[in-house]
């Protein structure tokens, strides 16, 4: 196999598992092996109350954490029998973290404090040093600085037949959040079409 093919093939599959991480998280169980990290659980408090969270990965964005999250506590209800939810408690948490990436290639890495310098000798100047880090250039034009946000909304429902219990700014009918909000639903195998 000659070396531009080899280039080639490399291309295709680095496009192709870069193409399965830039996903946004799409509406999913969040259990380990799934293509795209995050997704829902839920857990039982008691008959009709459950504890519901939906996390997303660094592409999905806070509105749609909360709708994700609107759509579980709707769908759980009618599996459950149920005609609504009222929200007793609801909280969206935001992680940032910045990370600072060095290019590839650098010189120490793994090796703590050791770094490359050497030494020339010029007729005019005698002994100079030359250093990777302080000579040419400032060594912090390299680095690469990104912040990775993350958003997971958490709520706890109680559920309901019939009439609300609930004032109607804190109660939902299921069946109207599931035709409202379905259509904007993605999920996992909306993603391979």
């Amino acid at each position: 196999m000659n070396f531009a093919r080899a280039a080639a093939i490399a291309a295709i599959l680095a496009a192709t598992g870069l193409t399965a991480c830039a996903t946004a998280t799409p509406y999913q169980p969040n259990v380990r092996g799934n293509s795209v990290s995050g997704g829902f659980t839920d857990q039982r408090i008691t008959e009709n109350r459950f504890k519901i969270s939906f996390s997303g990965n660094s592409l999905t964005n806070r509105d749609t954490v909360e709708r994700y999250l609107l759509f579980r506590a709707a769908e759980l209800t009618l599996a459950q029998g149920y005609d609504g939810f009222v929200l007793a408690d609801r909280e969206t948490n935001r992680d940032s973290r910045t990370y600072y990436d060095p290019p590839a290639g650098r010189f120490g890495g793994g090796y703590g404090f050791w770094r490359p310098s050497w030494r020339y000798f010029g007729p005019r100047y005698g002994w100079r040093a030359w250093d990777p880090f302080y000579s040419n250039r400032f060594w912090a034009d390299d680095m690469d600085m990104r912040t990775v946000t993350r958003y997971e909304a958490n709520a706890e429902i109680v559920m309901y037949r019939g009439a609300s219990p609930a004032p109607a700014d804190q109660s939902f009918e299921a069946r109207e959040v599931v035709s409202n909000l379905g259509p904007g639903i993605v999920r996992p195998e909306d993603l391979r079409q």
